[in-house]
C-alpha cells in the first residue's frame, strides 16, 4: 500500500497454524525441544565443541564419505563444529518447523547463507540469476558486482518467466522488501519460475506473517540477526528448504567455513520462542505508527504493507537527516527487529552501496526513512518522532521521486 491505512494483521484474524497442525505459537516454544523432558532437561543446552572423541576411525572415515557423497548430517554423534553443532541444529530443526520445509542450514551471517545458495547453483553451472528490485542494498550489491561469478537480470514480477535463461538457477525476491515494503505475489512468481527454483527473502515478515513455501517458493532466507534473534546481540543466517539442497548447501558451509556458533544457535533458539508475540505486539505498533505518519502533514508518503509487519517506510517533506539527528527514545541505527525501535536513512547507509540510479528506480529515494518498530509504548515513540519531524517548512514540495507502492 502507498499509504497507511486501518490495518488488522491476519494474525488478529485467524489462528496461525504451523504445517505440523499446532497453532504456531505452540510450536515455536515447543520446535527443537521434544526430547528436553526425556533427557530430564528444561532449558536446551549449549554444545561448545569444536571436535569430538572417537575410538572408531573406520566408522568416522564411513560417516565422513556419506557426508560428502550427499551432505546428509551424519548418524551418530558429531565429528568435528564445520560439519554440523547439536546446539545449532536445534535451531535448524525448530525454523524448518515454523517455515513447514523439510529442513534448514544456518550459516554465520544473512549474506553467509544467500552465498552458499548462490555457490550451490553455480557449481552446477547456473550462474544466472533473474532478481526483482529492492532487495537488501548487500544482497543487490552481490549479484550486481558478480562477486561469486554470478549474472543477474533485473526485472519486474510481471517479467519473470521473459528472464529466464537455460542456464539460470535462481529467482530471488524480497516481499516486503527492504526499504519500500513493498509486496510480491509469490505464488504468482513461482508459477512463472517453471523448475527454476525461487528464493524468497522472509526476513521482513517471519513465519508469522507469512511461509512462502506453502506458495510455491523452494527456498527461504532469513537474516536470523532480524526477528528471529530479535534482540539485537546474534549474528547469523538460515535458510529453509528441502533436503536435498539442504544437503548441498551444508557442503558449502563445511567448504567454506561460514558455520554459526553455537552460543548464536542456542541464542536464536530461544527468540523463536518469543517470535510470535514480539511480531504481534511490534505490528500493532508500527500499524499505529503508519496511520499517523500518514495523517502528518510533514510526511509526504508512507509504506507499509497489507500483511502488516513491523517495518514502516516513510518519506518527509524536510530534510531526513534531520530526523535522524534528532531522535532520542528512538536509536538511529542499522539494522531491524530488535525489541527496540530504530531508524535509518537506506540512500545514506543500508542501500548506498547500490547505484543511484538504480536505488532512486527502485523506489529508494533520498528522502526515505526505514523505521524498525520495537516494543515500546506507541504514544512514547510517537511523541519522540512528533519532535523529530519538526515543523513543516513553509512552501514544502511534495517529491518527485518515481515510487513502487508497498502492493
Amino acid at each position: 500500500m502507498d499509504s497507511a491505512r486501518t490495518h488488522t494483521a491476519p494474525f488478529d484474524d485467524v489462528r496461525p497454524t504451523a504445517p505440523t497442525g499446532r497453532a504456531l505459537a505452540t510450536e515455536a516454544v515447543h520446535a527443537g525441544r521434544d526430547d528436553l523432558a526425556a533427557q530430564g532437561l528444561h532449558a536446551p543446552p549449549i554444545d561448545l565443541s569444536t571436535t569430538y572423541p572417537s575410538y572408531d576411525s573406520r566408522g568416522e572415515a564411513a560417516r565422513i564419505d556419506a557426508f560428502a557423497a550427499t551432505g546428509a548430517e551424519p548418524d551418530g554423534p558429531p565429528v568435528y563444529g564445520r560439519l554440523g553443532n547439536p546446539t545449532v541444529a536445534r535451531f535448524e530443526t525448530a525454523l524448518a518447523r515454523l517455515e513447514g520445509t523439510e529442513a534448514a542450514v544456518a550459516f554465520a551471517s544473512g549474506m553467509a547463507a544467500l552465498s552458499a545458495v548462490l555457490l550451490v547453483r553455480g557449481s552446477m553451472g547456473l550462474r544466472h540469476v533473474v532478481a526483482v528490485r529492492p532487495l537488501y542494498g548487500c544482497s543487490d550489491h552481490l549479484l550486481t558486482a558478480g562477486l561469486l561469478g554470478s549474472e543477474v537480470t533485473w526485472t519486474d514480477p510481471a517479467g519473470v518467466a521473459d528472464a529466464l535463461r537455460p542456464d539460470t538457477g535462481l529467482v530471488l525476491v524480497e516481499s516486503p522488501a527492504n526499504p519500500t515494503l513493498a509486496e510480491v505475489d509469490l505464488r504468482a512468481v513461482a508459477h512463472a519460475c517453471g523448475s527454476v527454483p525461487l528464493l524468497v527473502d522472509n526476513t521482513f515478515a517471519t513465519p508469522v506473517l507469512q511461509r512462502p513455501a506453502e506458495h510455491g517458493a523452494r527456498l527461504v532466507l532469513h537474516s536470523a540477526t532480524k526477528y528471529l534473534g530479535g534482540h539485537g546481540d546474534v549474528l547469523a543466517g538460515v535458510v529453509a528448504c528441502d533436503e536435498e539442497f539442504a544437503g548441498r548447501l551444508r557442503q558449502v558451509r563445511f567448504a567454506t567455513g561460514g558455520v554459526l556458533h553455537p552460543l548464536a544457535g542456542y541464542l536464536l533458539l530461544r527468540g523463536l520462542s518469543t517470535l510470535p508475540v514480539r511480531v504481534r505486539a511490534a505490528s500493532a505498533n508500527a500499524a499505529e505508527l503508519a496511520g499517523r505518519l500518514a495523517a502528518d502533514p510533514r510526511v509526504a508518503r508512507v509504506h507499509y504493507p497489507r500483511i502488516g509487519g513491523a517495518m514502516v517506510s516513510f518519506e518527509v517533506h524536510g530534510d531526513p537527516h534531520e530526523v535522524i539527528s534528532t531522535v532520542r527514545l528512538i536509536t538511529p541505527a542499522v539494522s531491524l527487529g530488535s525489541v527496540d525501535t530504530l531508524i535509518q536513512h537506506p540512500a545514506s547507509i543500508s542501500h548506498r552501496i547500490v547505484d543511484a540510479d538504480d536505488r532512486r528506480g527502485a523506489g529508494v529515494g533520498d528522502r526515505l526513512l526505514r523505521l524498525s518498530v520495537g516494543l515500546e509504548d506507541v504514544d512514547d515513540l510517537w511523541a519522540d518522532l512528533d519532535r523529530a519531524l519538526g515543523e513543516r517548512a513553509a512552501g514544502a514540495i511534495p517529491l518527485r521521486e518515481a515510487l513502487s507502492p508497498a502492493e
